[in-house]
């Protein structure tokens, strides 16, 4: 008799577990694509933060720990200078055509990035 029992508790387990898993299957997602700001076509800050792109021009002299920083985007950009092992320079906000100077005492030139 016992193997009937265990027979009806495992038929029972098993249903259950189909039910559960089923109604969780079709139960629709909490958020689809077209609805997440990723497959949207507005564009955040922090997409964008990173390397500068090529538009912005890099005039490096690093015995002289001097580089010169040009915005020819087409646009205002947001860049500062990383030294690494340094301090930064600040985030600055250059308008296109215009440059702008930045030496250093300690470290060396890493690169420039949007902030």
């Amino acid at each position: 008799m016992q193997h009937a029992t265990y027979g009806k508790r495992l038929a029972g387990g098993v249903i259950a577990a189909s039910a559960l898993l089923g109604t969780a299957l079709a139960a629709p997602p909490a958020a689809s694509a077209a609805t997440t700001p990723a497959a949207s076509n507005v564009s955040t800050a922090a997409e964008f933060r990173g390397t500068a792109p090529s538009c912005v021009v890099r005039d490096v002299i690093k015995h002289r720990k001097y580089v010169k920083v040009t915005n020819h985007c087409g646009r205002a950009m947001h860049l500062k200078v990383v030294i690494d092992w340094g301090s930064d320079s600040p985030c600055l906000t250059y308008q296109n055509n215009e440059q702008w100077e930045w030496n250093w005492g300690r470290g060396s030139y890493g690169k420039v990035v949007t902030c």
